[in-house]
């Protein structure tokens, strides 16, 4: 038994012109050496598995290549060619950034930089995975890249170039890879078919590339393992079985189910897809994911952005035909939602089965809104406006104008009367819900109606010149008697009341008579709303009363002041202080 070797070692390109998807980079490439502009600092940086480690070697291959083709691609015969295949060659140098990331690994490789290749006219250095080196291992790496010898080629490689630091984006020259399209990893996953000797089918080689998402190496591992597990001979049925994918069928039989509103259909059918072992999750992405290239497929212009094969391209036409793009637009829009709340939902199952149901439901409910979208109609003998109920699930397309403008109208203007219409013809496919007729006075048309929307907006009001005094003190003495404080009515009917520009000024004897009128906060709104005037404001002034009625204020006088001014009154009390020799206190 001979020893196994993988797809992705046995089949792994050895020229530029084999590398799948990356012709961008091999090209320009090819050119730098055609034209002698070969720079000393690569950086080739993607996603794992677009061939970058490969498109190093190649390139070290060729830098040492004594007899290039005129495409500048290896030969594969000469003894560095040999050498290299064979893993013999000394003027490679392959480094693991992720397990040599240390200063000390990086200065081991400075060391070997001086010395000169011993055959050939490059050493090609090959640094993997350049993002794990440490930051001081970057700065003991800077000066080397920046001005190696002339003999010194050096490649790194990474998958997340954001994690390098700038200094060492700036000595090198970027190609960025990208991922591989899944035609293009179909059509290479059906070249080594033919060279094995084995027969696939599309549909199965489709699901392998799409499984891998753009990652070749991926697609290779899947494909030997999808081999050992069905022989020389790889089907549909096996592959989506090995890779636990579900079957594009559940979701032409879902969204069949969902056109003709069979509720119980697609409920069974979702029991069926939990039973073979699948999260709800993974099917809403597939779910969404199906109705989106139903989408793509109603536009000729978009098909191209289909990617499957050509059986599967004419059963998404097909079904397309069947659905509208109103239809399709909002069932999308209740896959995304209930995407994003699955993760929070206690009950799973619960969830997904009503995002089902909902979307069962829009073929009645979009119909609905086409055919009885707030329709305003102008009949011969009864003058009405008819409004559709309001819709729970709203439809994608724009809201008519003219709804939000009945649903304005309907509580203001009066009378209204509601009236139930017949019931729908028999020979109607679907029954259709009700509609409310609104019979609005003797209207004839919107225009009329909007007129009369006007008028009870636009309510004429009186100015200030208008009202005299005498009316604002008989509301003012209306509102003063319904008031239940008698502290705050004494404050009411004490104030005096006069009428200057639009103003209305009282004056009151204090400040606690002004604050008890300040807390009466609807006595402008009774006098404005009973005068019919919208311009009156209220000002309150404290009237100053003279200072003689005032009392005077004392203050406290010491024992000497007091005995002063009875000596002023009663002279005596001198002779009296000087017969006893008496002083009064300070």
């Amino acid at each position: 038994m001979g020893k196994f070797v993988v797809s992705a070692r046995k089949y792994r390109p050895n020229r530029f012109v084999d590398v799948v998807g990356q012709e961008h980079v091999s090209q320009t490439l090819k050119n730098a050496l055609q034209n002698d502009h070969l720079a000393h600092a690569f950086l080739f940086c993607g996603p794992r598995g677009v061939g970058k480690t490969t498109c190093a070697r190649i390139l070290a291959k060729v830098l040492n290549c004594t007899n290039l083709t005129e495409e500048k691609e290896p030969c594969n015969e000469c003894e560095s060619c040999t050498s290299f295949n064979k893993n013999n060659s000394f003027n490679i140098v392959e480094l693991d950034a992720a397990s040599n990331n240390s200063v000390e690994h990086i200065r081991a490789l400075n060391e070997q930089v001086r010395f000169q290749p011993q055959q050939g006219e490059y050493k090609v250095f090959i640094i993997d995975e350049v993002h794990m080196l440490s930051q001081a291992a970057f700065n003991a790496f800077l000066k080397t890249l920046e001005e190696p010898p002339a003999h010194a080629i050096f490649i790194l490689a990474t998958t997340e170039k954001h994690k390098i630091i700038p200094t060492i984006l700036s000595r090198c020259q970027i190609f960025d890879f990208k991922r591989i399209q899944i035609k293009r990893i179909v059509d290479h996953l059906q070249n080594i078919c033919s060279q094995e000797g084995i027969q696939a089918e599309e549909d199965a080689l489709h699901i392998i590339a799409q499984k891998a998402d753009g990652a070749l190496r991926d697609a290779l591992s899947i494909f030997d393992r999808i081999v050992s597990y069905s022989g020389d001979s790889i089907k549909y049925a096996d592959v989506i079985s090995n890779l636990n994918v579900l079957d594009h069928d559940y979701f032409f039989k879902f969204v069949d189910a969902m056109l003709v509103e069979d509720m119980s259909q697609v409920l069974l059918l979702f029991n069926e897809v939990l039973d073979k072992g699948f999260e709800g999750d993974i099917f809403i992405n597939g779910l969404s994911e199906h109705i989106r290239d139903l989408l793509v497929c109603k536009d000729k212009e978009s098909l191209a952005l289909l990617e499957c094969s050509d059986n599967l391209r004419t059963r998404y036409m097909n079904q397309a035909n069947t659905a509208s793009s109103s239809f399709l637009l909002s069932a999308l829009q209740l896959s995304t939602s209930a995407d994003v709340e699955y993760k929070q939902a206690r009950n799973k199952r619960l969830l997904v089965e009503v995002m089902l149901m909902k979307i069962s439901n829009l073929s009645s409910l979009l119909e609905a809104s086409i055919t009885g979208q707030v329709l305003v109609s102008e009949k011969k003998n009864s003058n009405a406006v008819e409004l559709s109920p309001v819709e729970e699930v709203k439809p994608v397309d724009k809201v008519n104008s003219v709804e939000k403008k009945a649903e304005e109208t309907v509580s203001k203007v009066q009378p209204a009367e509601i009236e139930q219409p017949s019931t729908p013809e028999e020979d109607s496919p679907k029954p259709k819900k009700k509609n409310v007729k609104l019979s609005i006075g003797n209207l004839s048309s919107l225009e009329t109606l909007d007129k009369e929307v006007e008028q009870v907006k636009e309510k004429k009001f009186r100015s200030v010149e208008e009202i005299s005094l005498e009316d604002v003190s008989k509301y003012w003495g209306i509102y003063t008697e319904k008031v239940e404080s008698d502290i705050i009515k004494q404050s009411l009917k004490g104030a005096v009341l006069s009428l200057y520009n639009n103003f209305l000024n009282i004056k009151v004897a204090s400040n606690l008579q002004r604050a008890d009128i300040e807390k009466e906060k609807d006595l402008m709104i009774f006098i404005r709303e009973s005068l019919n005037v919208k311009d009156l404001q209220l000002k309150i002034e404290v009237e100053a009363k003279a200072q003689d009625n005032k009392p005077v204020i004392k203050k406290n006088l010491t024992v000497k002041e007091r005995y002063l001014q009875m000596r002023e009154v009663n002279p005596k009390l001198t002779a009296l202080q000087k017969r006893f020799s008496l002083m009064p206190d300070e």
